[in-house]
């Protein structure tokens, strides 16, 4: 009697998404401690258009050495082109100009409101589903922003000039989601984003040689490693994660992992910065974990009917 061999159980495969989502929000809250730390030395027009300059030629000129394709039709670049304005020029030129007078928690929680005026466009231009459980997660994650707001405004430590200038870069990070999902350029998004950075970057050029000063910036060792995480961990990583999570999980879904900004910006702002942090802060973590898990979970897909036979 023989013996027959081992069924082969198939291994489960390993979902990386859950590694990127993380990877995203650790890298984009604490952009805003970095972004804090670099105004602080020097203008931010100057230093935005450094990074954004430096970022597009670093990716440009590895795809040329690696001997990578351009992969991209005059359209999708010109699209690009017009996301680098949004999501780079305006987003963080007025955002980094808020940081000027703006706590780098406050500003990072200003900023996570984003998947609110998102998924209200995404149902409006993108034809995303707006349920009810959407919904309510939405208003979770407003209510858990609006308590850190409260309580952070009660501080007194943020000037209402700073932000002004932060809620238009909410607008405009906003506006870059939506157009990224609308003209959805194909193509690699490692190049892509390569052309957004340098078109952030041309942008801001002849407004950091008008309106800012050389002879502002204070060379330091805080500033130089700044620099060099925004570069390699903002404006290559993050964004290449962003765009990805964007075409996978929708703009509504990957927009609401902002929700996650504000405490780890808050953490990061506390243990980097030393920024005031208490205990009500936090409390807005419960109602955001949740608004974020009832608006990211995938919808029960309902059971076919079966069929049977009247044999």
């Amino acid at each position: 009697m023989s013996l027959a061999p081992p069924i082969a159980v198939p291994r489960a495969r390993f979902n990386p998404l859950s590694l990127y989502i993380g990877l995203f929000c650790l890298l984009w809250s604490f952009a805003f401690v970095a972004g804090k730390i670099g105004v602080t030395d020097c203008p931010p027009l100057i230093l935005l258009t450094a990074r954004f300059s430096l970022a597009g030629v670093l990716i440009l000129g590895i795809s040329a050495v690696r001997g990578e394709g351009w992969q991209l039709t005059w359209r999708d670049a010109a699209v690009f082109a017009i996301l680098g304005l949004a999501n780079n020029a305006l987003y963080l030129g007025l955002g980094y100009t808020g940081l000027k007078s703006v706590s780098a928690g406050l500003g990072g929680l200003i900023v996570s409101a984003n998947p609110v005026f998102t998924a209200a466009l995404a149902a409006l231009f993108l034809g995303e589903a707006l349920t009810w459980r959407k919904v309510a997660g939405l208003l979770l994650g407003i209510a858990g922003v609006a308590l850190i707001v409260w309580h952070r405004m009660s501080v007194g430590s943020d000037s209402l000039h700073g932000i002004l200038f932060t809620l238009a870069s909410l607008a405009s990070i906003v506006a870059g989601t939506i157009l990224f999902k609308l003209l959805a350029p194909k193509g690699s998004l490692w190049i892509g984003n390569g052309i957004q950075n340098l078109a952030g970057g041309l942008a801001l050029l002849p407004f950091a040689l008008t309106l800012a000063d050389v002879n502002d910036i204070v060379p330091s060792t805080r500033l130089f490693g700044a620099f060099a995480f925004l570069v390699l961990g903002g404006s290559i990583l993050a964004y290449l994660l962003w765009f990805h999570l964007l075409k996978v999980c929708g703009a509504t879904a990957a927009s609401s992992y902002h929700f996650l900004m504000p405490p780890l910006g808050m953490l990061f702002a506390f243990l980097v910065l030393g920024e005031h942090v208490e205990f009500r802060d936090l409390l807005g973590i419960i109602p955001v974990a949740l608004g974020i898990y009832l608006v990211t979970r995938p919808a029960a897909a309902l059971a076919p009917p079966v069929l049977r036979s009247n044999r």
